[in-house]
């Protein structure tokens, strides 16, 4: 995500020249990063739920989320007016965040949830070729949902068909590796995995902090040269 990012930044800055919103070098490998993210996110909620995490708890985490959201949201705005983020990873995990609480006890079915999500997504284009009058769903106000036939001229834009289903699939594997090999997920650290697990604690500071930090830097070398 970093390098990503880094790459984005030089392309910004007209260093590199390259389209982050259609070319499928760079939108493949986006799809790759959020699939991770979200899965993670799920693997997360899997291990809250079985450590009997409290609603109270639940919110204030929920509300550090929805709260880096709305900055990441003011930020865009500043910068690309055109094409800022409204519904991004973070907006899209904040809703998801609680749809994994409500539906954390639906077991195997979680699997199947996830399926559909994802194959809705999926059907969206044939069901609004077929129908023709769900314009609406692709407006702003409602392609949150991610049933759209036409995606958004945005920055970053994490619908919840299809993610929710990535989400659902990483907390259905949650609870199944708990279930079956809880020594994966409870057992000691490797030395080796030690950077990413660290990185894993203080994902959500770190998803807002290096951006502003390698933007900062490259201004500071753009000015210098």
């Amino acid at each position: 995500m970093t390098i990503f990012h880094f790459c984005f930044d030089l392309n910004y800055f007209g260093w590199i020249r390259q389209n982050f919103l259609y070319d499928p070098f760079w939108t493949t490998q986006r799809t790759l990063i959020v699939s991770l993210f979200l899965f993670c996110a799920g693997l997360g909620q899997a291990v809250a739920h079985e450590q009997g995490q409290g609603w109270p708890r639940f919110w204030r985490r929920w509300a550090q989320v929805a709260g880096c959201a709305l900055l990441v949201t003011a930020g865009s705005a500043v910068m690309f007016p055109d094409s800022f983020i409204y519904f991004g990873v973070l907006h899209g995990i904040a809703v998801m965040l609680i749809v994994m609480r409500l539906t954390a006890n639906w077991g195997r079915w979680l699997w199947l949830a996830g399926a559909i999500a994802i194959l809705l997504a999926r059907a969206a284009l044939p069901v609004h070729v077929h129908f023709g009058n769900l314009h609406l769903l692709n407006e702003r106000w409602l392609n949150w949902i991610g049933f759209v036939s036409l995606k958004p001229v945005t920055q970053d834009y994490v619908p919840l068909l299809p993610w929710i289903g990535v989400m659902w699939w990483g907390l259905a594997s949650g609870q199944w590796l708990l279930r079956k090999r809880p020594a994966v997920v409870q057992g000691p650290i490797p030395r080796a995995a030690a950077p990413l697990a660290w990185l894993g604690r203080w994902s959500l500071s770190w998803y807002m902090l290096h951006q502003p930090v390698m933007l900062g830097v490259l201004m500071l070398v753009r000015h210098a040269a």
